[in-house]
């Protein structure tokens, strides 16, 4: 790539990122250390850490994230270890089954557990049922466990990714290194601490990254269990208050510098390289039968772990199916009346199709800017194309809930962005947080084509004259074509079901999007949440079609567009 398009591009992501990125974290963090009068001052920030609630709800959040992120641990790392390396019955079927909680967000999931776990669900029915707990009121399990089962379901929502990572970690590992420590007597265990597990520590910060900073600012799920005492349910209530309360604007800080130090602390700790390969390997790992006994515990770990994550899908299945469901192992009616009334309700008609259309536009953008940064990413020698990597993956890196609240910030009345004013029409800040926070598995997904793609034919190309637009539209983006479409389903996939952005910046119904509708239902008596539990079912079959559409363009490289 010529200097001259790689300084464009280059000058152009700047832009982009400086107004819709960069500047409205500025103001966020500007606001949490200014007064009234304008002067620099810590005492609002100093007043978070003062205030009882606000320092247990930031304790009860970093907590979360640390148990979420180390049950998920626990879970990806035997499973994609068994998965990489041993023989097992019905491997392709748990493999498969073990990536399907990426087709429900936890948003919506959570009304499942709610079902399951609720004074009247299907736990305390079934310990009716089975002479347990036959006299006093039934046991409120999300009231007294609201933590445990925060944490628990959050694990098994999001260990599908760190799965990905290692498993695409332990591909790229050399059978000759492991098989060097075999024949110097390093087998077992300890192999698998001293050797294995050492050259997967890139996978592994990359796929935990993810986790603790998702989990760490998860609006959705304590929203439903109506756990309140976490940072991002704090801020999301004071969002009202932004014109004459500092409070949010400190709280929303807090939660920026936390989520950076953590990611900072993580990539010293399990993101240096100093221990990987000098290249990749030449040729995979041969996965090697086990015996009778080890082939018996794969196949039970799995089972156990797919069991436990698809049955907050199954609940909200059946309750989309069900008449009535009170107090009952399974619900007493069953119904398509569901289906047919949310064909016709309104709200949900109207956040189909804007979640659409804000999907759309959005995947659209992370194409075009996610190819091009990319180009300069890995094709040329431009001095600054560093900056660019790490700004395409800062997303990753800060919440998406700081970056909803700092669009708020900026359009408010008075404010450069005043005209983008989302109370009037969220449409284009929807549309670029979308992009924004997305825009990495875009990036990542190109930078892998780009990796895999030999350079040679675009250098024959230009030999012969051809024009760098040319050259890239016959030649580069051919080549690439199944990493980009990958990418763009996978970007399309995640922002119709966006949680945080769609909570905070859309606030008026006509322009809601699916969860900030699924979200509204679920607070409706009556037939609410069977309709929210319905658009949920739409929206897994929907997650389901575009991840598999998107696995079959990457195959097992699809964990490379979780790299951070």
């Amino acid at each position: 790539m010529s200097k001259r398009w790689a300084g464009g591009i280059f000058a152009v992501s700047l832009l982009i990122f400086g107004s819709f990125f960069l500047f409205p974290l500025f103001e966020t963090v500007r606001g949490a250390f200014l007064d009234v009068d304008g002067h620099f001052t810590l005492s609002y920030i100093w007043a978070v850490f003062a205030n009882p609630f606000y320092r247990q709800s930031l304790f009860n959040s970093i907590a979360i994230a640390a148990a979420t992120t180390l049950t998920v641990l626990a879970l990806a790392l035997p499973l994609a270890f068994f998965s990489c390396r041993y023989e097992f019955p019905c491997k392709k079927i748990f493999t498969a089954l073990v990536l399907v909680p990426m087709i429900l967000p936890p948003f919506v999931g959570a009304i499942g557990i709610l079902k399951i776990f609720g004074s009247h669900g299907v736990l305390n029915a079934l310990l009716h049922r089975l002479g347990f707990c036959t006299a006093g009121p039934p046991i409120d399990w999300l009231g007294h466990y609201k933590f445990g089962s925060v944490v628990l379901f959050e694990a098994l929502s999001l260990y599908p990714i760190l799965f990905l990572n290692i498993s695409a970690a332990l591909a790229n590992i050399d059978p000759a290194m492991e098989e060097a420590a075999a024949n110097l007597g390093c087998t077992g265990l300890r192999r698998f601490f001293r050797i294995t597990l050492p050259l997967t520590r890139p996978g592994v910060f990359a796929g935990l990254t993810i986790v603790f900073i998702w989990s760490f600012t998860e609006l959705g799920v304590p929203l439903i269990f109506n756990y309140d005492r976490v940072l991002p349910v704090q801020i999301f209530g004071m969002l009202k208050e932004l014109g004459n309360n500092p409070f949010p604007y400190a709280l929303a800080t807090v939660v920026l510098f936390f989520s950076t130090a953590f990611y900072l602390l993580g990539k010293k700790i399990l993101g240096r390289e100093d221990a990987a390969m000098l290249s990749k390997a030449s040729h995979a790992g041969t996965p090697r039968p086990i015996s009778t006994g080890k082939k018996w515990l794969c196949c039970s770990l799995f089972a156990a772990v797919v069991l436990f994550s698809l049955l907050p899908h199954a609940v909200v299945v059946l309750y989309s199916f069900s008449g009535d469901w009170f107090g009952s192992v399974l619900p007493s009616s069953w119904t398509l009346q569901n289906y047919s009334v949310a064909l016709g309700h309104p709200l949900m008609v109207s956040s189909i199709k804007n979640s659409l259309f804000y999907a759309g536009c959005a995947t659209l953008i992370t194409i075009v800017l996610g190819s091009l940064l990319s180009l300069v990413i890995v094709r040329s020698r431009l001095p600054g194309r560093g900056i660019l990597d790490v700004l395409s993956m800062l997303p990753l890196a800060v919440p998406g809930l700081v970056i909803a609240f700092g669009y708020l910030v900026i359009s408010q009345r008075g404010r450069f962005f005043a005209f983008l004013n989302p109370i009037e029409n969220p449409t284009f800040l929807l549309v670029i947080a979308y992009g924004i926070r997305k825009l990495p598995f875009m990036v990542r997904a190109a930078v892998a084509g780009l990796q895999q793609t030999s350079v040679t034919y675009e250098e024959a190309a230009a030999s012969l004259g051809g024009k760098p637009i040319n050259t890239y539209m016959r030649i580069t983006l051919p080549l690439i074509l199944g990493n980009l479409i990958a990418g763009g389903l996978l970007v399309f996939s995640q922002t119709m079901l966006e949680v945080s952005d769609s909570l905070v910046i859309a606030q008026k119904q006509h322009f809601y999007p699916i969860t900030k509708a699924i979200y509204e239902l679920v607070n409706l008596l009556g037939i609410g949440p069977f309709l929210a539990c319905s658009l949920g079912v739409w929206a897994m079959a929907f997650l389901a079609v575009t991840l598999f559409s998107a696995s079959v363009f990457m195959g097992k490289n699809i964990g490379a567009i979780f790299k951070a």
